[in-house]
């Protein structure tokens, strides 16, 4: 007898194409931290480094490139990113695929910007 599906995902799948990924439905929407030095909830990162002082550029794009991955609810997304911010930084943050297509279907600005820096 063969076995049984048990609805999961299809066999040879990755998880990060299964993941579901949240996504802000406006630039406008995200009014998180601009300065500073801030500390992501442990469930967003739990690598000990949860620390991020905003005006060091590399600890910047680390932060919004762990809320991008990790946001589980649309508040996560808006309690820590900033638009002009993500803007800013989006054609050089190092991202899933799947994460990099879902934000530039919503958001065509990001699109723009990752097509102009390139």
């Amino acid at each position: 007898m063969g076995g049984a599906n048990t609805g999961g995902a299809p066999a040879g799948s990755r998880y990060a194409d299964q993941r579901p990924y949240v996504v802000a439905d406006r630039l406008e929407d995200l009014r998180g931290p601009t300065r500073g030095v801030v500390s992501l909830d442990r469930r967003l990162d739990w690598s000990g480094r949860a620390r991020y002082d905003l005006g060091n550029p590399r600890r910047l794009a680390s932060m919004y490139e762990t809320v991008l991955r990790e946001a589980t609810t649309p508040d996560d997304l808006t309690r820590w990113l900033s638009g002009a911010t993500l803007l800013r930084l989006w054609p050089s943050l190092v991202l899933p695929p799947q994460v990099r297509r879902l934000w530039e279907a919503r958001i065509p600005e990001l699109a723009s910007a990752r097509r102009r820096a390139a």
